[in-house]
């Protein structure tokens, strides 16, 4: 059984994001680790995907109740299971603060569209007394 330590969600304007990319071609190393760039670059516009990975960063920022740049963002690393359902690994200060917090999993969501991209991460910990399975 566990219960919920924290709930955060990231809504990102693909296009705003597209732009900040190509007027900072480095940003993307800085942000994202070789395995988000990989992924991303597999898809003809990758700039949504990144956009929901952006997303997903500042979304576990909101789940462990941090602000902006407590850890570096290349700390929150965005994979996928073989059922393809997305997973968060964390590194670094990103997983020093969630285990200060006593997160023990994480449940993550992302969606886009051409226009929009979002996340929601759901950082788990220890089950609570009143929490039902």
């Amino acid at each position: 059984m566990s219960g919920v330590v924290g709930l955060g969600a990231d809504l990102v304007e693909v296009d705003r994001f597209r732009l900040a990319l190509g007027r900072r071609p480095r940003i993307a190393e800085r942000l994202f680790s070789d395995v988000e760039r990989v992924y991303a670059a597999r898809f003809r516009e990758p700039a949504s995907h990144l956009a929901a990975r952006f997303g997903a960063k500042e979304a576990v920022m909101k789940a462990l109740g941090v602000g902006l740049w407590k850890f570096a963002m290349r700390d929150v690393e965005v994979g996928r299971l073989p059922s393809g359902q997305p997973e968060l690994v964390l590194h670094g200060k990103a997983a020093e603060l969630a285990a200060a917090r006593g997160v023990t999993a994480w449940r993550l969501t992302l969606a886009h569209t051409d226009t929009m991209a979002m996340a929601v991460a759901v950082a788990l910990g220890p089950g609570r007394v009143g929490d039902h399975p």
